[in-house]
């Protein structure tokens, strides 16, 4: 297997299906459609879908109903990167090598068009509905897309980096904000694909624990190329953990030991899919590539 060929293919698909979902830029409210397809298209790896996808076919999962799954995450995902951008956050002008929604369109079309992606996102997985015989397995996925999302999840962890912003914060504290942060919404892809696929409690208990392991791996690889990488090939700015005072795994154990722990985590993840007596040879791949990405 050439994964970088493979990756490439996996990403342009993923690309497709996110594209084929995305609102129309018509009517009176054209401008927020710009908006919000303005933050979706600026690139990026498309890692949430990628594993969503990747996890329905490690279960041999089969037909369309995981596509709309696939675009919402993204949806979810970029609403949040909209909105920790804005200056009521972390005040960011560039993010994946381009101004930022709110630099490009405004301060209050950032706001508008970050919520509008969160429940643009709902709608989208609704019509999942109309893709399967199996209704039950749609609810499932949306009641770990929800949960994971919102208070007990992305959001939940963003309330609590928010409110340490600039203070040191405990190794428990940053445990919780990169688990539910970061981590959640890797779980909630990994889960849904295996969801969608029919994947049964104790392999949803094992994706569950592995999509963990994932996220924290590569939220702490995300601290290392703060402190690593540069700015064009980051696509964002670096050394911004430094200048807003954030506590880190670089800052609390050093840049060695902290790659330690991404490599602990991502083999713990690769050895729990394994576990599963399923092969998806890229997926393992993937989370290997997590350890050494360089953006």
């Amino acid at each position: 297997m050439n994964f970088q060929s493979e990756l490439q293919e996996k990403t342009k698909e993923a690309e497709e299906i996110i594209c084929r979902y995305l609102p129309k830029e018509e009517g009176f409210a054209a401008h927020l459609a710009e908006a919000m397809n303005y933050s979706v298209c600026s690139g990026g790896k498309r890692l949430r879908p990628i594993l969503l996808g990747e996890t329905f076919r490690l279960f041999s999962g089969s037909g369309h109903v995981a596509e709309p799954f696939m675009a919402a995450i993204e949806m979810i995902h970029t609403h949040s990167l909209v909105h920790d951008d804005l200056p009521a956050l972390d005040n960011d002008d560039y993010r994946r090598g381009r101004l930022t929604t709110h630099k490009v369109y405004g301060e209050a079309m950032g706001v508008l068009s970050g919520v509008a992606l969160l429940n643009y996102a709902y709608e989208t997985m609704l019509k999942a509905f109309a893709l399967t015989e199996r209704p039950q397995a749609v609810i499932r996925a949306m009641e770990i897309m929800t949960h994971n999302t919102g208070l007990y999840g992305m959001l939940g962890g963003q309330s609590v980096d928010v409110e340490n912003d600039g203070n040191p914060v405990s190794r428990e504290i940053l445990d919780y904000i990169y688990e539910n942060k970061t981590s959640a919404l890797i779980q909630a892809s990994m889960l849904t694909g295996a969801v969608l696929a029919g994947a049964d409690e104790r392999e949803l208990a094992v994706i569950d624990q592995a999509a963990k392991n994932i996220g924290l791996a590569f939220q702490i690889r995300d601290d290392i190329l703060d402190v690593t990488s540069s700015q064009e090939e980051l696509g964002k700015p670096v050394h911004s953990d430094e200048k807003n005072n954030k506590t880190t795994y670089v800052t609390l154990m050093g840049i060695s030991k902290a790659s330690e722990r991404v490599a602990d985590l991502s083999g713990e993840a690769v050895a729990l899919l394994d576990s599963l007596g399923r092969k998806n040879e890229f997926l393992d791949t993937l989370v290997r590539e997590l350890v050494g990405r360089r953006k």
